[in-house]
């Protein structure tokens, strides 16, 4: 949503990337282009893409593009069987791609702070985001994440600092843990964006156009306050 909100009212070259170290999300809630190319096989093109001769319209073969949204989304490994973890060198040579051809680059990512593509994601990231849900476990993890972050190094601390963080509510109703989370999540960040229940978010591909009027000021909000970091 972030992605999409920023390429819409901010212009094109937008990339959403997946860092999962294993089949994230991402590729089941956006729009897939016509090939299944993952950040495996941008993976051993890189040094050509970085090349003089290359041109934009190469990451078409690797970046999923989402029409409606305007934004283009590289996936995380999606095989079964597959044995590759991501190496921090390797997220460096993505990174050295995705500047090139991107004006933003938002990264997605799981909650394994240890892990190394995760560290080599911090160690580039100017805007720390802090994507959670009215659910107990899901709230833990981000405070804990932050924690971990504040006392790994002073680029870390400060991103901590300056987080924003987003707030989704997974159930329509009135949910008290909302208030608490979002009164938790307070003195630890920047600012704190809540986001309305939404059917059109709980499950499939997600298009801007198809949220509610409520939810859309609300990401509006969410993109506002990140923007505020940069």
């Amino acid at each position: 949503m972030l992605a999409a909100v920023l390429a819409r009212y901010g212009g094109a070259g937008v990339l959403a990337w997946d860092n999962n170290e294993t089949r994230g999300s991402l590729a089941w809630r956006t729009q897939r282009s016509g090939h299944t190319s993952t950040v495996l096989d941008l993976l051993p093109r890189a040094e050509a893409l970085l090349g003089t001769g290359a041109q934009s319209a190469e990451m078409s073969y690797f970046a999923h593009h989402q029409p409606e949204d305007k934004f283009d989304v590289l996936h995380s490994d999606q095989s079964v069987d597959g044995e590759h973890e991501v190496t921090g060198a390797e997220v460096d040579a993505i990174h050295r791609v995705a500047a090139k051809y991107y004006r933003m680059i938002i990264m997605d990512s799981g909650n394994n702070e240890r892990a190394v593509n995760w560290r080599a994601m911090i160690e580039r990231t100017h805007q720390l985001v802090v994507p959670c849900t009215n659910v107990e476990d899901t709230a833990e993890a981000g405070a804990r994440m932050l924690e971990a972050l504040t006392n790994r190094d002073e680029h870390s601390r400060r991103l901590a600092q300056n987080a924003v963080a987003i707030i989704s509510k997974r159930t329509a109703g009135k949910d008290p843990n909302m208030d608490r989370i979002v009164n938790d999540f307070g003195p630890l960040v920047r600012e704190v964006v809540t986001i309305p229940y939404d059917k059109a978010l709980t499950s499939g591909v997600i298009h801007f156009d198809a949220l509610n009027e409520h939810t859309k000021r609300a990401w509006l909000r969410a993109a506002a306050a990140v923007a505020k970091g940069l």
